[in-house]
């Protein structure tokens, strides 16, 4: 299985569709309001949306939506990242609700070699979150850092922190 990509990897123009999506439920959105302390009404009382908001009903958090994404990025774009250095950008676009399952891809729109150290390179990427339905509903852009395949060589290969199994005698 990819795990991120040496900066070697990318390609300007290259789009990559994140699988598999994820359906989100009143109980994700609920957990993610409650943990990063967003107890807006429109999130977590139906009572509220229903009566007082043009959607008729729960909104869920934008930035759960955006989390998601970023999530489902890492095996495609920053598996191998040394750092995400900058969210350039953060649009939502539509809402989402109970029930929608999100979707994203990410292209790559430009990639240049570090200029303080030659084992790595910046890429930028853009990545756009959608519904089952297709409906566009995040968009971000972001600069994040990635080795290049001397940087992974000279730090022990894919995964140089994995131990190796050892066999129990009997």
């Amino acid at each position: 299985m990819q795990f991120g990509r040496t900066y070697e990897e990318f390609e300007v123009g290259a789009t990559y569709k994140h699988w598999p999506g994820k359906t989100v439920t009143e109980y994700d959105d609920h957990l993610f309001c409650l943990l990063t302390m967003n107890h807006h009404p429109l999130h977590m009382d139906t009572n509220y949306a229903e009566k007082t908001t043009d959607f008729g009903k729960n909104v869920v958090v934008g930035n759960y939506v955006y989390s998601l994404l970023l999530g489902m990025s890492v095996p495609d774009i920053s598996g191998k990242a040394i750092a995400n250095l900058e969210i350039e950008s953060l649009k939502h676009v539509a809402p989402t609700f109970h029930g929608d399952t999100i979707y994203g891809q990410t292209t790559v729109l430009d990639k240049w070699p570090s200029k303080s150290k030659n084992d790595r390179g910046i890429v930028h990427v853009e990545t756009k979150g959608y519904k089952q339905d297709g409906t566009l509903v995040c968009v971000f852009r972001r600069k994040v850092m990635v080795p290049t395949e001397t940087y992974i060589k000279e730090r022990g290969g894919e995964q140089p922190g994995r131990p190796e199994l050892k066999e129990q005698e009997k």
